[in-house]
């Protein structure tokens, strides 16, 4: 389903209806406390992810870390430093119409002012609303995975059972058709990335 303009910093965007609707009644909710939530990104085909890793894999993009992808030269030290932050095409959550980026794309922001008044907001009450972070901090109990996203929000009760889905069918060989997929079964991608997520987003 198309997002209104109303919730998203640009038309175009699009999520599962189920996802959506359930979206905007947090929003609802949230702006009754003078906070409004911004979807920056929600679901990405593959082709969309294909153009945001590749840019970065030819350096086009400067990584987080401030420097180009084209420096490294080990093709799976460069892979695995593209993903602390951004998907291989086919294995993104992004795909499957449940996941949304709010606000800003800087844990920074989230840490300070209004930005962190908005991610306690989320904290206390997205899950009432069906919302789990899947990029939580990573410890000893997300050891594996992206770094932490603390603007990445998922539907978990559709991503949940589309995450079982992946861990039974998808395999790293089936990640091909973009530039560095061939690193995709050395770092073990369907495992550490995709099943690399905070529990509260996995059926218990």
């Amino acid at each position: 389903q198309i997002i209104h303009r109303q919730y998203a910093d640009r038309e175009g965007m699009y999520l599962r209806s189920d996802a959506y609707e359930a979206f905007q009644k947090m929003y609802e909710a949230a702006l009754q406390d003078s906070i409004e939530l911004v979807i920056r990104s929600a679901t990405r085909n593959f082709t969309y992810q294909k153009g945001i890793l590749e840019r970065k894999w030819t350096g086009e993009t400067t990584l987080e870390a401030g420097i180009k992808a084209t420096s490294i030269n080990d093709p799976t030290a460069r892979a695995l430093e593209i993903l602390k932050f951004s998907s291989m095409p086919g294995s993104s959550r992004h795909h499957w119409g449940t996941d949304i980026d709010l606000n800003a794309f800087s844990n920074g922001f989230f840490e300070q002012g209004e930005g962190l008044r908005l991610f306690n907001w989320l904290t206390e009450h997205a899950s009432t609303y069906g919302f789990c972070r899947p990029y939580t901090e990573k410890n000893e109990e997300r050891p594996d995975g992206y770094q932490e996203e603390k603007w990445h929000w998922s539907y978990w009760p559709v991503s949940s059972q589309l995450l079982i889905a992946a861990e039974k069918t998808l395999q790293d060989s089936m990640i091909t058709g973009f530039l560095g997929a061939n690193e995709a079964p050395n770092i073990g991608v369907v495992k550490k990335y995709v099943q690399g997520v905070n529990h509260n987003c996995k059926l218990n």
